[in-house]
């Protein structure tokens, strides 16, 4: 069988490795959640389907399949070098106290939260903050809500202003984007977050209020009691400073005459502070947090598969993207959006955005394409917005559409509150965010 076919693009059968990893992080924690919660099982599927993709890369693409191995490499080094830096450092801090579990307070809360997932990523603000939401809200009947839109908002939408917030958006980063870039995307932040804010509070006020109808005096002097705010491990914010300066450093080549830096020493940086962190921080505050490495290594496992098998597709739809329609900027708003949804959102956003590049006429064999995509003009910043924005919020949709959705719930569970079925949560998502979702679409993109 050939190599390439003849448009210049990879035969489509080279997509299946992509398509069975993505269908097996959608469907085997439904189907099979025994095997899949160890993470040598993940580790497993992910050799198997991306070594013969490397391999056949390797040997059979020759040269030019080389070389997208070779990139692919450094991304994902650079990819976990900054996930692993946040989630680890994140890790060592430990907040005390709670606030009062009252809607306003709540609401403060996940407006803190909003701000910190795109300074601290979504995964750092999800794994600090979630403990002290749950323990505010300690003595509320009705806790399923608040971890939800927990979820829309820390964990997902709040992310979309810095490289640091969502993965996506870190991508977008090293292959070109500058990091002020995503600044210009703060109306679509705010108009997201903002609704979301609005239409939680007034839930969150109802439930309180159907609570106190049914049982009167049973919530409301209780969610007004709090304890004093404290928090522990001030090194380690310290440390997430220094993970936000070494990321911004490299974007503008601070101590290297304006040009990034080489490969490595970003890396090296955010991996040193990461375990300067772990080896400073008291074990009382990593029992506290209850911090343990395998959220990070199921991350690490799955994602070293996927970068890897995502290759194919993100080359055929660079040369085939305008085969399949994609013109419009709410075109590739909501079909990244919706494939975000069920699958990884980071992925989602690189194959739509070589698509993007290609609709553009711009290849995706530099390691830095979108920022050449950019180059093209205003048309080539509203679409690849359009791309970002519907791979970062629409990430909320599900919970795998991004990696903290998850973590979040099995906190949240562990803490005794049942969260919904994966079809139930799918409930909440279009009653509350589909609706939002059109409005940018409306507002922004059509």
């Amino acid at each position: 069988m050939s190599a390439h076919a003849a448009d210049g693009s990879l035969p489509l059968v080279s997509v299946t490795p992509f398509l069975l990893l993505l269908a097996s992080i959608a469907t085997l924690p439904l189907f099979a959640p025994h095997f899949w919660e160890r993470n040598r099982n993940k580790a497993l599927i992910s050799l198997l389907l991306g070594l013969p993709t490397a391999l056949w890369l390797f040997f059979r693409v020759g040269s030019a399949g080389s070389r997208e191995l070779h990139h692919a490499l450094l991304d994902y080094t650079s990819f976990m070098a900054l996930l692993g830096s946040l989630f680890v450092i994140s890790g060592g801090i430990l907040v005390r106290g709670s606030l009062s579990g009252t809607p306003l307070a709540n609401t403060a809360m996940l407006g803190l939260g909003a701000i910190l997932a795109s300074l601290i990523g979504t995964t750092g603000a999800s794994v600090t903050l979630i403990r002290p939401f749950l323990r505010a809200n300690e003595q509320r009947k009705k806790k399923v809500h608040l971890v939800i839109f927990f979820i829309f908002v820390v964990s997902n939408c709040g992310g979309l202003l810095t490289p640091l917030g969502d993965p996506p958006l870190f991508l977008a980063f090293l292959k070109g984007v500058p990091f002020a870039w995503t600044l210009r995307l703060w109306p679509v932040w705010a108009l997201v977050n903002g609704a979301l804010l609005v239409v939680f509070n007034f839930y969150d006020q109802a439930m309180l209020n159907r609570q106190e109808r049914e049982e009167p005096g049973s919530d409301l002097e209780k969610v007004l009691q709090h304890e004093p705010i404290r928090v522990e491990g001030w090194s380690n914010v310290v440390l997430l400073l220094a993970i936000v300066g070494t990321v911004i450093g490299k974007g503008q080549g601070w101590g290297n005459h304006g040009e990034s830096w080489p490969f490595g020493v970003q890396e090296a940086l955010m991996a040193a502070f990461a375990a300067i962190s772990f080896w400073t921080t008291r074990r009382s505050i990593h029992l506290a947090n209850r911090f343990a490495f395998a959220p990070i290594v199921e991350v690490g496992v799955l994602f070293a598969g996927i970068f890897v098998t995502m290759i194919a597709p993100l080359q055929i739809l660079n040369v085939r993207g305008p085969e399949l329609g994609l013109e419009e900027a709410w075109q590739f708003y909501w079909l990244t959006g919706f494939l975000s949804s069920f699958l990884d959102n980071a992925p989602t956003f690189l194959t739509f955005g070589a698509a993007a590049a290609g609709h553009m006429g711009v290849g995706v064999d530099t390691p830095r394409y979108l920022a050449d995509l950019l180059a093209r003009g205003p048309e080539a910043h509203r679409l690849l917005a359009a791309v970002a924005c519907g791979a970062v919020t629409m990430g909320a949709n599900t919970y795998i559409g991004n990696g903290p959705n998850f973590m979040v719930k099995s906190i949240a569970e562990a803490h005794g509150v049942r969260m919904p079925s994966f079809v139930g949560y799918i409930g909440y998502s279009v009653v509350v965010l589909i609706p939002i979702f059109l409005a940018v679409s409306w507002i922004f993109f059509r």
